[in-house]
């Protein structure tokens, strides 16, 4: 047992592993995958155990910012500090609680209000605010006021404006302005610099994506070769791709998001790669595009897994190897069940998501025959 570092331990819906030790965190976990893969070896990677996250969807409410109560959703716990935050992160929320100290905060059961979420990034050498707004408020003006002379005196690099519709519970869409900065954020991987969208996927635990990318290098190095060919499915921005594509005769970036597309599009050329080919395309229709062979495939799904119509064209194709990359050790059980013609080389477990019940997953599968 351990002492819980956070003050709001069993009140705030998350970190609900503060009270375990870390390393019997880490066993737990070790053994959540283990069961789900049937490996007996799982290799463990962990970092630092607090002030780790790079980014937080805060909730506005009359008190200022907080996180949804445990068991009681539509109740928020004022949260000064949040300890497993970066403290560059904890910094700028400190400035917008200075700041909007009267605001109109949406109310979730009612659906009246205005500002609903205060989602903070905080890579390493960039930083962005995205202020989410009710766009069916009737005070949007007087808010885009605030927010505009906030972002004159605030120390974040980016600032944004995000808006939702009342009864969508989503904290990014495509509908924002740009208050101040730009709607990328930048971050450094492996010595080299990637763009991503300010309402994109990206990982929130800098170290550990690290550790993550240097291993998947280390396995996709066996498969390498100049008349191979890798295929990035559920692409991003193309880190995984991009990061090897020195590895391989071609890369194919597969994604459907565009501006995750744009950002990719961007890196290749900032990368000075002239073999990857970025494809805007939803996975499910996998189908529609024709690969050569032999072909390597890194999936990185999101928590759903792999769409059906991915796990049959995946078996259709036949690619030498698979490096399924998971955040959802249940979902992953069910695609391994359905991957019936590989067989299981490697099992990882990366602690991204210290003192929570969450974990990323590494499988390097090889085809049986």
């Amino acid at each position: 047992m351990a002492e819980p570092l956070c003050p709001y331990f069993r009140q705030c819906g998350g970190c609900l592993y503060q009270h375990l030790d870390y390393q019997d965190q880490l066993k737990r976990k070790a053994n959540e995958l283990s069961l789900a893969t049937g490996s007996q070896d799982i290799e463990i990677f962990s970092g630092e155990p607090y002030y780790y996250r790079t980014r937080m969807d805060f909730i506005f409410h009359h008190q200022g910012l907080g996180l949804r109560e445990r068991h009681r959703w539509w109740r928020i716990v004022n949260i000064d500090k949040c300890v497993i935050a970066t403290q560059s992160l904890n910094h700028l929320a400190k400035q917008i609680r200075d700041y909007f100290q009267e605001i109109d905060a949406f109310d979730v059961k009612s659906k009246i209000g205005t500002f609903r979420f205060a989602v903070i990034r905080t890579p390493p050498t960039d930083s962005s605010i995205s202020f989410v707004l009710n766009k069916e408020a009737g005070n949007l003006p007087i808010a885009l006021d605030q927010i505009t002379h906030f972002a004159q005196i605030t120390s974040a690099k980016n600032v944004v404006v995000t808006f939702v519709p009342p009864n969508r519970d989503v904290s990014i869409s495509d509908d924002f302005q740009v208050i101040r900065g730009k709607p990328f954020l930048e971050e450094e991987i492996q010595g080299k610099k990637f763009l991503y969208p300010v309402q994109g996927f990206f990982q929130t635990n800098h170290e550990m994506t690290e550790k993550l990318h240097q291993y998947c290098r280390s396995i996709l190095e066996k498969y390498a070769g100049r008349r191979t060919y890798l295929l990035d499915l559920y692409a991003g921005v193309g880190t995984f791709g991009l990061l090897n594509a020195d590895l391989f005769r071609q890369v194919y970036l597969l994604e459907n998001y565009e501006p995750a597309i744009q950002a990719a599009n961007e890196n290749i050329t900032n990368l000075g790669l002239k073999n990857v080919s970025p494809i805007l395309e939803d996975a499910q229709n996998i189908h529609r595009i024709t690969f050569p062979s032999p072909l390597i495939v890194v999936v990185d799904p999101p928590r759903s897994g792999l769409h059906p119509k991915v796990l049959k064209h995946l078996n259709h194709l036949r690619p030498r190897a698979l490096l399924y990359i998971s955040c959802n050790v249940q979902r992953l059980r069910h695609d391994l069940a359905a991957l019936s013609d590989y067989r299981i080389q490697k099992v990882a477990l990366f602690d991204f998501f210290p003192q929570t019940p969450h974990l990323e997953a590494v499988v390097e599968f090889r085809l049986k025959y």
